[in-house]
């Protein structure tokens, strides 16, 4: 009865405030004519609405369906709430319902279930009770191309994922640290936001491209690198703009931002396209990098990869890393020019482990940097590129250590972004301290012996053996079968990016105080808010 008595309480101000604002609204019309008592009979109708709306919360709630967000519009439900902030509407939802609970997003059910549990429960669900094609695919195909990732099933992505993770090996890696060392030193040295000793740049357009070039070269190799340059970033950029959440429903309108996405597309396969051709044509087919491979793959069933595949997953092997590693580095130099001191201590760390005259950095040299890995953690923990994950529900699923079932008329939703700033598991969790990964450090995470990946069941999905858990609450990669691939090749490609220009730069706000700047949540990917500047100033020594 509690729950019920406030949400009378709710009802009662809004109909009497509703009624106030209605009735003048009703003389007015019945002055006017035919017309305008139409528009009375829409003011009408939508009040109605609402009434039936609260009143079907109030009175015939499922007790056995976790609980719903309370909210006056129907369709529209919490969409505006959640899309100007995430993050900060689960944690009030979270204060306000508990672990698992339901909200209406662009009118459908919407269930989310936070914490490691929730984590775990979601991520980890098996392929009969939960399935990612049927939410994404509406985004990725028009963004990727056809066949590939979600436009396909379940097994043949698996397959995709193990063509393409043969590019990201140990022995691969060596040879990219200094692919993309020449690249951060070569865009430095041309751009010309970057002339003389010191200036301000929008640094979120700099490490857009700086990313996007770094991952071409190193990933797809120097002739697809060669035929990048910064309006190919940009494209990229466009491509990315597909992923908006209001595209779920708007993915096929002729909007702006969707000709953007499709005239990217297009320019950006035939530029694969013209280059799988070239090599057929010239019987290069045999090479080691992962175009070649793709080339040369054949599916379980004996099917050779076609042609159109191989670029589509040319597009998604550059893009599933793009949009996150723009973001996480574009927040890594922010957070630095935020806090100064931070950025000098990772040069004293260069200095002191690598040699004074710092020499070309090697892929071994990573490992023997702790606060640059930290660095990079804390920044994913504070700064998720993905603040929702969903899942569309194929058979009743019972929520354990509750009495609720998620019914298949529902979407799961997936927040590990959350359980990152529990502060049961990470001391002063809204506080960006890269040293809080030392063991000794008083804000070190207390995930304990139960979250440590080396401990769990390892399993195969088709793509390689992964950590099969998913109740960790620190999973800036995700989870399960559909856990990034790249994991690996992000942290090398972002250490080697902030060595390079740690070793350039030193960097302040504009203004030197240790603001930040806002979230951009317009995109499924959060970054942050443009423009984003900061100050600049080589270091004398260089």
């Amino acid at each position: 009865m509690g729950v019920f008595q406030e949400q009378l309480d709710q009802l009662e101000p809004f109909l009497t405030q509703f009624q106030k604002q209605l009735m003048p609204l009703v003389a007015e019309f019945q002055k006017l004519g035919l017309a305008s008592q139409i528009g009375l009979g829409v003011v009408a109708f939508l009040f109605l609405s609402v009434v039936l709306n609260v009143a079907n919360q109030i009175f015939f709630s499922n007790p056995n369906e976790p609980p719903m967000v309370f909210h006056l519009f129907p369709l529209i439900g919490s969409t505006v709430e959640y899309g100007i902030d995430p993050p900060r509407f689960f944690k009030k939802m979270r204060a306000k319902y508990g672990e698992i609970f339901t909200f209406i997003l662009l009118g459908k059910k919407t269930t989310v279930a936070v914490g490691t549990m929730g984590n775990d429960f979601i991520l980890n669900g098996k392929l009969r009770d939960v399935n990612a094609e049927e939410i994404y695919t509406v985004l990725t195909t028009p963004v990727f191309g056809k066949d590939v990732v979600y436009d396909c099933p379940n097994a043949k992505l698996m397959e995709q994922k193990r063509f393409m993770k043969s590019a990201l090996t140990t022995e691969a890696f060596r040879k990219y640290v200094p692919i993309i060392t020449d690249e951060v030193q070569s865009y430095f040295k041309k751009n010309a936001d970057f002339k003389g000793t010191s200036g301000t740049t929008n640094i979120s357009t700099v490490m857009a491209q700086i990313t996007i070039f770094t991952a071409s070269h190193s990933l797809q190799g120097k002739e697809i690198r060669d035929q990048f340059d910064e309006s190919l970033a940009d494209l990229y950029h466009d491509l990315d703009m597909g992923f908006t959440a209001f595209n779920f429903i708007l993915h096929w309108a002729p909007l702006p931002w969707n000709n953007k996405r499709d005239q990217a597309q297009q320019k950006i396969a035939k530029i694969y396209m013209n280059t799988i051709n070239k090599r057929r044509s010239e019987g290069r087919v045999d090479g080691l990098d992962i175009m070649s491979r793709l080339m040369n793959a054949t599916y379980k069933n004996g099917v050779k990869v076609p042609d159109h595949e191989v670029a589509h997953m040319m597009i998604a092997l550059l893009m599933a890393g793009q949009h996150s590693s723009s973001s996480t580095s574009s927040w890594i130099m922010l957070r630095l020019a935020q806090n100064p001191k931070i950025m000098e201590e990772l040069y004293e760390e260069q200095v002191r482990v690598l040699g004074s005259d710092l020499p070309p950095l090697q892929y071994e040299d990573l490992a023997k940097l702790p606060l640059h890995q930290g660095i990079i953690k804390e920044t994913l923990r504070l700064h998720a590129p993905i603040h929702s994950i969903m899942r569309a529900v194929k058979s009743p699923m019972p929520v354990p250590g509750t009495k609720f079932v998620v019914p298949t008329s529902h979407t799961l939703l997936s927040a590990p972004g959350l359980s990152a700033s529990d502060p049961s598991y990470f001391p002063n969790p809204d506080l960006w301290d890269p040293h809080r990964w030392e063991a000794d450090s008083p804000n070190a995470p207390t995930l304990g012996r139960q979250f440590a990946e080396e401990d769990e069941e390892k399993v195969d999905y088709g793509y390689g053996l992964v950590s099969k858990g998913a109740a960790s609450p620190y999973l800036p990669f995700g989870a399960g079968r559909h856990r990034c691939i790249g994991e690996q090749f992000a942290n090398v490609q972002l250490q080697t990016i902030v060595v390079n220009i740690v070793r350039l730069f030193k960097f302040r706000n504009v203004d030197s105080s240790d603001k930040i700047v806002g979230t951009d949540y317009q995109s499924l990917f959060s970054r942050p808010l443009e423009p984003s500047p900061i100050y600049w100033e080589r270091r004398e020594q260089l």
